[in-house]
């Protein structure tokens, strides 16, 4: 990174005013007094003005993951499991933490970040993030069921919120379902369709508020582009 810019990101005044800063001989890279302009600063150099030293402010990670099945969401595990952070190399120091989880059984869209006050926020019930499932129930669903799902269920921890859950397709003695939801219980869905005596064989997660899966494939994963993070952080 140039000098200038280096000093801009860091918070000591405009590129233009930072110039002049250096032209006055103020600046000093590793305890060398440096009066050129457009010096290349690496990570590791020291760079002070008047003898203060400066740092950059720190810059947070976002990473969208598509899940494997038989990959646990969380960071270690004490049976020895594969985890979401075996997936994700990560720099030295830094950690990443997901956002929500899917069970070791469900595959699609996990959030990694190490962005905790984003993290709280996405989490929150008032902001009643939604998160959409493709779905697929052993048997057949009809729309009576599927509506009643839609309304709510009752389950041990409570009347579920009202949802969408959309048949798509019957199939090979199947049913193939869209489901949003804005609750975040464990293993609702899967839950949800117990309680009207329907079995999940496969629970994809395919969008996340304003992320979505789209082409990536099982096991890759991408950083957000700044758009996806600018939705996350306006998300209301």
């Amino acid at each position: 990174m140039r000098l200038q810019k280096y000093m801009a990101h860091a918070g000591v005044a405009s590129r233009r005013k930072c110039e002049e800063i250096i032209e006055a001989g103020r600046v000093k890279i590793n305890g060398e007094t440096v009066t050129e302009q457009g010096m290349k600063v690496e990570e590791s150099d020291k760079v002070t003005v008047d003898g203060k030293l400066l740092r950059l402010p720190k810059t947070n990670r976002y990473v969208l993951l598509n899940k494997p099945r038989g990959v646990v969401s969380t960071v270690d595990d004490n049976k020895g499991r594969k985890t979401v952070l075996d997936l994700v190399p990560t720099g030295k120091g830094q950690r990443l933490y997901p956002v929500g989880r899917l069970d070791m059984d469900s595959s699609g869209l996990l959030l990694l970040t190490d962005d905790g006050e984003l993290t709280q926020r996405l989490l929150h019930p008032k902001y009643e993030l939604e998160k959409t499932y493709r779905v697929t129930v052993k048997g057949v669903v009809d729309e009576t069921t599927a509506k009643k799902l839609s309304t709510g269920i009752e389950l041990s921890d409570g009347m579920t919120a009202p949802a969408t859950f959309k048949i798509l397709e019957h199939r090979n003695a199947k049913t193939r379902m869209e489901v949003t939801i804005h609750e975040g219980r464990n293993r609702q869905i899967r839950r949800m369709f117990e309680a009207v005596g329907a079995e999940v064989v496969e629970l994809e997660r395919i969008q996340m508020g304003p992320l979505k899966l789209g082409q990536l494939g099982k096991g890759e994963y991408r950083p957000l582009r700044e758009k996806e993070i600018r939705a996350l952080k306006s998300w209301k």
